[in-house]
């Protein structure tokens, strides 16, 4: 009965590449029915990134919206899927998110095949019971500084496969595993004070001195940090008593034993030893890489591909596998991850058939952002922040980069603030709040996707879980950026 039901309920839930297929249609249409627009472009003295010239919009009447199939490498309702896979560069999204988790999901294959991993974790756990109340806590704070210091994000994607076996041999779930570490992150991506690359971005081309009003900002963190921490927390001991009741249990059950099953079947010894060692020291040439040289998604890549390669090696001389055993598991690995890679560009696909995320071309996008910012500013002080917010984080679905957003709408939202009268620190506010906070659930963030995918864990399994939390964030922001309107922060 447990098993048809399952089946049941999975018949009735759209696949993720099937929503994903409608959304890109309604795009396409969308191309049809509303004009493509453009601005002119101006190099930033301040950030050195090109913006828009904020008066300068103007509909392009030559486009005529997408056809359903196109020759000639231009772009078609069909042939989103590819233009979507092949688009971007090694330094970000599809392209290059793309063969990080391809790359990082072999190269985990080769570490999780050696056993090492879950070995270990047993033997941490057996020694660490003490320790487990804390465990929770201390992991989403420290995520959260580093969304909030350093903007983390796709990071967290290998970060979600070495602690969710952990996570289950502690008795908790994947949810959770992407709550300490995914979400945990895009809160403080969302609170922070001094993320270059939003609130750094967003400040200069509003023409507002960087890292200003760092105070109220710590303070949101601090909220948005507790509300995040209480969240997980409340969850995982809920998880922890009932696993059944877990968003994702009949996934969940399906890719582990029970601990007392594996801590029965493990045993610790030299080499898993070694090869935890090389782990923890390729884990923290990682962090020293993000912090001190700015490593980004080509350097992490190759970062992990290696610490797969070394591993390998010592797992070769400490005979746990053979040669074509580390084959193997590179292969099952990356294959593992290849579904959440493709979901990641075919979502560019919908950018790119609205026209793309450049302000200098036409596009779709380029007319919403310029109807939006001259419906807001008709509106009262308050109300028009509140707006800020709410487009910010409607207009995330189509760009999901915290630095893109701020360079295609904050050249409009920081004049539109003048005319309204609310300071510019405040649509920076609006900007960073509505950029981060959504960041939780749309299935156009490659970090997403990415995580879920790791921790196989359906999209809307997940928007399910977690939009009523994402509500309640929302709620808070609001909450701040009135107080911000009141107090004129500035």
């Amino acid at each position: 009965m447990v098993v048809t039901n399952t089946v049941a309920a999975k018949s009735r839930m759209p696949d993720a590449f099937i929503i994903l297929f409608f959304v890109v249609l309604l795009a396409a249409i969308a191309t049809h029915l509303i004009p493509a627009g453009q601005f002119s472009t101006q190099v930033n003295d301040v950030t050195g990134k090109t913006q828009l010239v904020a008066d300068s919009y103007r509909v392009v009447n030559e486009y005529t919206g997408v056809p359903l199939f196109a020759e000639g490498g231009n772009v078609g309702f069909l042939n989103f899927a590819f233009e979507g896979m092949v688009s971007g560069s090694k330094w970000g999204s599809a392209i290059g998110v793309m063969m990080f988790i391809i790359l990082t999901g072999g190269a985990f294959g080769i570490v999780m095949q050696t056993g090492a991993i879950n070995n270990g974790v047993i033997s941490l756990v057996a020694k660490t019971k003490n320790f487990e109340q804390a465990f929770l806590p201390i992991l989403f704070v420290l995520f959260s500084l580093g969304g909030a210091v350093f903007g983390m994000g796709e990071e967290a994607i290998a970060f979600c496969i070495v602690l969710l076996p952990l996570m289950f041999a502690l008795g908790y779930d994947s949810i959770t595993t992407v709550l300490v570490t995914y979400i945990a992150t895009q809160i403080g991506f969302a609170a922070s004070w001094m993320n270059p690359f939003s609130v750094a971005i967003a400040q200069g081309i509003a023409e507002v001195p960087l890292l200003s009003g760092m105070e109220y900002r710590m303070l949101m963190w601090v909220v948005f940090t507790l509300a995040g921490t209480w969240f997980t927390v409340r969850y995982a001991k809920k998880i922890k008593a009932a696993p059944e009741q877990g968003a994702n249990y009949a996934i969940d059950k399906s890719y582990h034993a029970s601990p007392d099953e594996v801590a029965s079947s493990s045993q610790f010894n030299k080499v898993d030893g070694f090869i935890l060692s090389a782990f923890c020291a390729g884990i923290i040439w990682v962090i020293y890489g993000v912090i001190a040289r700015g490593y980004y998604i080509p350097e992490l890549a190759s970062q992990f591909f290696t610490l797969g390669v070394i591993i390998g090696i010592i797992a070769i001389l400490g005979k746990r596998l053979a040669m074509n055993d580390v084959a193997d598991a590179f292969q099952q690995g990356a294959k593992d991850l290849l579904p959440a890679a493709m979901i990641v560009g075919m979502a560019k696909g919908i950018v790119i058939v609205l026209g793309g995320d450049q302000a200098d071309q036409p596009s779709v996008l380029n007319t919403i952002l310029y109807y939006a910012s001259q419906g807001i500013g008709q509106l009262s002080e308050t109300f028009s922040a509140l707006l800020m917010f709410v487009f910010q984080s409607i207009f995330n679905f189509f760009i999901a980069s915290g630095s893109g957003q701020a360079a295609l709408t904050m050249p409009l939202m920081a004049p539109l603030s003048d005319l309204v009268g609310v300071s510019r620190q405040i649509a920076v506010l609006a900007f960073q709040l509505g950029d981060g906070l959504t960041n939780l659930i749309i299935p156009t963030s490659a970090s997403l996707i990415g995580c879920l995918g790791v921790a196989r864990v359906e999209w809307l399994v997940w928007a399910k879980f977690i939009y009523r939390f994402l509500l309640l964030l929302m709620a808070i922001a609001m909450a701040f950026i009135v107080i911000a309107v009141q107090i004129n922060f500035s």
